[in-house]
């Protein structure tokens, strides 16, 4: 990935650390226990690549899932507008 010039970053999560879940849809930040390892489906690591097409990270996907040995999802992240520098 690195030679191709397409990772960005990439990483585990300690499996050790505390886990928690913040919601602030209610206006007030509510703070639970979770989700666990032990859930059905849960976020061992992530990886950020920059692909020019979906064909180019479903081929990059494929690959981190052979090399790690377990599903992966790929989402794409938005894309905001730049702010114009202020003075």
């Amino acid at each position: 990935m690195k030679t191709a010039g397409v990772l960005v970053f990439t990483g585990g999560l300690d499996d050790t650390a505390p886990v928690f879940s913040v919601d602030a849809s209610s206006g007030t930040p509510l703070f639970t226990d979770g989700p666990f390892v032990e859930s059905k489906e849960h976020l061992g690591g992530f990886a950020v690549v920059d692909v020019a097409d979906e064909d180019a990270a479903r081929l990059w996907a494929a690959r981190i899932a052979v090399a790690c040995g377990w599903p992966q999802e790929v989402r794409r992240f938005r894309v905001h507008a730049q702010r114009p520098p202020t003075a």
